[in-house]
């Protein structure tokens, strides 16, 4: 059994949250409370999302649905990966070694989540090709080059946090395990190689992005009015203001990229100040590495509630699931009263 199941000299189990522990249970309460939780709203969040995207064909039409698939399964997975972290801290006991466990899932989270912040850059390009570039967008934006950088963003990911199990912690701090709060430590040259070639690439790139995205969209809002204008009043009509039609579309996914960028900011700033050694706490590493993994969630939410395409797919889901339910009780009433029938007839 690993360490952090045998827990300190003490006999108390190895908890980061000082008041999680209680005496008269033998486990972190309020860190198998705020995994399971998350576990539990992740796995079932992206599960609606993609089976959504399956039963609404409209949403594939896009070539973001694509990414934004990508980044359901990858969360999918970030959901299903948090069973590690709460079987350990419910003393459940793993076959492997602690070190290798610890390593192995501060490696897969830190490649999930690489692939949603590669994602989310990948998306905002598209709109920007989208937007700057309308008439070619189909010859360049085709299905097979959309598969080939899904395929580019996993190997990639995979790639870059590869040198952690040699070099340190990755992107992800997985401290509930007591070998990674204790000896598995930073190193200021791997945190300045992730930097580097991600985060500082990703973050340029999503602001370069949708700053010249909003800025093309309100020139021709602007150009689109002084045309109605110019056309109404020759009319003797009034004309409304008429936003861009991609403009909807970009806020639906600025969103989603602002809600993953501020969720995962305070980490990446602790992330950085454990690793340059100026402000190291294990209640800080694991507040900000559960908020940062919560943006697994977070996509769902914002998806569902800002695109309207997705809603009709929801309810078209929801409504499939409730017909199938009526026509399996249906049937079952039919059966039972035939039964019935039929044994009513033996005894006469």
């Amino acid at each position: 059994m690993n360490s952090s199941l045998v827990g300190n000299q003490s006999g108390r189990p190895f908890c980061l949250l000082a008041i999680s522990y209680l005496e008269t249970i033998n486990f972190c309460l309020l860190e198998v409370v705020i995994i399971v939780f998350l576990m539990v709203l992740i796995i079932s969040g992206n599960i609606i999302v993609i089976f959504v995207f399956h039963c609404a064909p409209l949403l594939n039409h896009h070539t973001t649905s694509y990414f934004i698939q990508t980044m359901a399964y990858a969360d999918l997975l970030v959901g299903v990966s948090c069973l590690v972290p709460s079987l350990s801290l419910l003393h459940y006991p793993i076959v492997l070694s602690e070190s290798l466990v610890c390593q192995i899932f501060g490696y897969v989270v830190s490649v999930l989540k690489s692939v949603s912040m590669a994602s989310l850059a990948c998306i905002s390009i598209d709109r920007y090709i989208a937007i700057t570039k309308p008439l070619t967008y189909n010859t360049l934006v085709t299905p097979w080059r959309l598969r080939i950088c899904i395929l580019i963003i996993w190997l990639y990911s995979c790639l870059v946090f590869l040198p952690s199990f040699r070099w340190g912690k990755p992107g992800y701090h997985g401290d509930v395990f007591q070998w990674c709060a204790n000896s598995w430590n930073t190193d200021p040259y791997f945190t300045l190689f992730i930097v580097v070639m991600l985060y500082a690439p990703a973050a340029f790139i999503v602001c370069f992005t949708y700053f010249n995205i909003f800025r093309i969209c309100q020139q021709h809002t602007k150009e689109i009015n002084e045309r109605r204008v110019r056309f109404s009043s020759q009319d003797g009509e009034a004309g409304e203001a008429q936003p861009c039609p991609d403009k909807r579309y970009a806020m639906v996914l600025f969103r989603i990229t602002s809600v993953f960028y501020i969720l995962w900011l305070p980490y990446i700033i602790y992330f950085l100040l454990e690793s340059s050694n100026v402000y190291s706490n294990r209640v800080a590493s694991f507040l900000t590495t559960w908020l940062a993994i919560s943006n697994s969630f977070c996509n769902c939410v914002i998806y569902s509630l800002s695109n309207s395409v997705f809603q009709k797919g929801l309810k078209r889901l929801s409504g499939a699931i409730c017909a199938s339910c009526t026509r399996q009780r249906v049937a079952k009433d039919s059966s039972t009263s035939r039964s019935k029938r039929s044994s009513n007839g033996c005894h006469i």
